[in-house]
């Protein structure tokens, strides 16, 4: 027979089933709804690539295809015609081309011409137009010390023109030619000689036109000895390449600037 109480027991006893909690794969962090699976990336960046790439070549084989149907462009040869080497010694260049072919002459013939009317200077210094180095030096008034500054920039030769207006006006212009092997000797000796004739007062000078650093010096105080005329002098220096020039006026009067500029001018121009 059933028993009834055995049944309620039974009944009793059973416990319903334990929940099963969702996945967490369908349900947030937080209890919300799942989310959504995401989107793999690199797909279109791939595309995009592939295409780009695929044009690229497709253009090159379009490009060769139409070259190829083309006619070739005609080139000039590479090669030149074969010039025939000369035979003989090159001509060598006018003085106007090479100004060495004219500093390299007669150094006499860069001098400045004399004025006409002019006379042959009672003392001028040299012979036949030259001056050696000994006779360049005895101009100053220590010469022993300037012979061997001369030799020290390579001296190598001077030439020199004089004369004289009247009884008393003289002019000498010294043309001194350095071989400059290790230094620029023609501007050197220029500044030298210049800074050793600025002593005294009365001085006025001015630059020669065209020459950089060339000037002229006019002495407006005469140097004065007892028994002797005054004598009035002026200057000028300049230089050129390997070559400097120096002017020398000296007269019982004032000289003007006119006269040594004129004189400055004409000789470097000649240079």
């Amino acid at each position: 027979m059933h028993d009834p109480e055995g049944a309620q027991d039974s009944e009793r006893t059973q416990e319903p089933p334990p929940a099963i909690d969702p996945p967490a794969a369908l349900e947030g962090a937080d209890g919300t709804a799942p989310a959504r699976p995401r989107r793999p990336r690199g797909r279109t960046t791939l595309m995009i690539a592939a295409a780009a790439v695929l044009g690229a070549v497709a253009g090159s084989c379009a490009g060769y295809l139409i070259q190829a149907d083309r006619r070739p462009t005609a080139l000039p040869p590479l090669s030149q015609p074969v010039v025939p080497q000369a035979t003989g010694e090159v001509e060598p260049l006018s003085a106007a081309q090479d100004r060495r072919v004219k500093v390299d002459g007669d150094l006499r013939k860069l001098l400045v011409e004399r004025p006409a009317g002019a006379q042959d200077a009672d003392s001028a210094p040299g012979r036949d137009g030259w001056l050696d180095q000994a006779a360049y030096a005895e101009q100053y008034t220590q010469p022993s010390g300037v012979f061997i500054d001369l030799a020290r920039d390579g001296f190598r030769r001077s030439a020199v023109t004089s004369w004289q207006v009247g009884e008393t006006h003289t002019v000498d212009v010294v043309l001194t030619q350095f071989r400059q092997e290790e230094n620029p000797a023609a501007k050197n000796w220029t500044e030298l000689v210049r800074k050793s004739n600025q002593d005294g007062g009365g001085i006025h000078s001015w630059p020669i036109p065209g020459t950089g650093d060339g000037r002229v010096y006019v002495h407006d105080t005469p140097d004065q000895d007892p028994g002797y005329l005054p004598v009035y002098t002026a200057r000028a220096y300049g230089w050129r390449g390997d070559i400097s020039m120096e002017i020398s006026i000296d007269d019982d009067k004032p000289i003007s600037k006119a006269e040594i500029m004129n004189l400055a001018k004409s000789q470097m121009g000649k240079l």
